[in-house]
């Protein structure tokens, strides 16, 4: 956490928190890591913020690139009804759980780094997809350049599987290194005793405590003092489960998302796997991740990948009509908690502005084709037909 900057150096943070464009952040990131004492209460957030320039520089080469026409772009567009990346060391079988669970055909070989750049597949779960995207693999502590790639397209993803080989001696060590390399890039990924997110608005007077956390060891006119010494106003502060003030400043400079995420232990073919996996699996469920034992060549436990995406990722699919006719047979796919008002606005702005009343067949409603008002909330495999004026 930081300890005691000075006025410049939250003045130069403050600098970056506004920034727009890259560029503007790499000056901004320059300027503060210059202006930072160098001591030991300060170490994480150098480490955050030499982390966060690199990643930042990359950025800005593969939009170089793009612009120039100059190679293949490691950024992969969104597909279906999530997307989830798969992270994980050397020869732990990414490329082969892809190869098995899609329909992409990756090189798969037994030797290191054969995956150089994100591959996709679309993996089918009843009357959807999932997409599915293989990366190279991860180094943890090595500052590599294609860390920072990877890493970038887990935050930008919808879930994180990660893969881990059951023949690897050191098994639990490599989990721990793997999760703390992606949480230390501000991805939380297991259960932490406190998160605590800043999301700046212009519609917010003021700086507001929201969320089902506690703060531990301040209340929230210390929150809004700490976050004035950054030039943070107006704010909503996000917080969840116990909470320290050091979590608040960390927030100010680590934009921290939350992912689910899923473990795969592949190779349970292997002799001794069903042993192996045994303090891996334990090791996983301390830190909250869910665990599947598979075999990439077998094909086993894979079948459990689909369900668990859809449990995980919390949507719910609707199936819209119009009057008088059947329902579409592709649903829309939604979070859960979205009303009817979203499937209108998903559908087309029109029926947002024009919007009369819906009728809803399925789990939400007490009879069916019962009429709602927009706030009504929908659930999964609910027929929705909206009327207008």
């Amino acid at each position: 956490m930081p300890a005691n900057l000075p006025p410049e150096a939250k003045a130069k943070l403050a600098k970056y928190s506004d920034a727009r464009s890259v560029e503007e952040k790499i000056q901004a990131l320059e300027e503060f890591i210059s202006a930072v004492p160098k001591h030991k209460g300060t170490e994480n957030l150098l480490l955050w913020a030499r982390k966060r320039l690199a990643e930042l520089r990359e950025e800005l080469e593969e939009k170089r690139k793009k612009r120039v026409g100059g190679g293949p772009s490691f950024f992969v567009e969104k597909s279906g009804a999530g997307q989830a990346v798969l992270i994980g060391p050397p020869n732990s079988g990414k490329s082969s759980i892809l190869a098995a669970l899609t329909n992409a055909k990756p090189e798969v070989a037994d030797y290191p780094f054969t995956t150089r750049m994100p591959r996709a597949g679309m993996l089918p779960y009843e009357d959807i997809q999932f997409q599915i995207v293989d990366t190279p693999p991860l180094l943890p502590g090595s500052g590599s350049s294609v860390n920072n790639r990877v890493l970038g397209l887990a935050r930008n993803a919808d879930a994180i599987i990660l893969v881990f080989s059951l023949d690897d001696p050191n098994l639990v060590e490599t989990i721990d290194a793997v999760v703390r390399e992606v949480e230390d890039r501000g991805i939380v990924i297991t259960r932490r005793r406190g998160l605590a997110r800043i999301m700046k608005s212009r519609e917010v007077t003021g700086v507001r405590i929201e969320g089902p956390g506690r703060l531990t060891d301040a209340t929230e006119d210390d929150v809004r003092r700490l976050l004035s010494q950054y030039r943070i106003y107006n704010a909503i502060v996000y917080i969840e489960g116990d909470v320290s003030l050091d979590d608040v400043e960390s927030a100010v400079y680590i934009n921290l998302v939350r992912k689910p995420a899923l473990a795969i232990l592949n190779k349970a073919d292997l002799p001794g796997a069903r042993e192996a996996a045994e303090p891996a699996v334990k090791r996983l469920g301390e830190i909250g991740i869910d665990t599947i034992v598979a075999s990439a060549l077998k094909g086993d436990g894979l079948g459990e990948v689909a369900p668990r995406l859809f449990r995980m990722l919390d949507i719910v699919r609707v199936y819209t009509k119009q009057p008088n006719k059947e329902p579409d047979k592709e649903p829309l796919v939604l979070h859960r908690g979205s009303t009817v008002m979203d499937v209108a606005k998903h559908i087309h702005k029109d029926l947002v502005r024009r919007f009369k009343y819906a009728r809803v067949w399925g789990k939400s409603v007490k009879y069916p084709g019962q009429r709602v008002g927009p706030e009504h909330v929908v659930e999964d495999g609910d027929i929705v037909e909206i009327h207008v004026r």
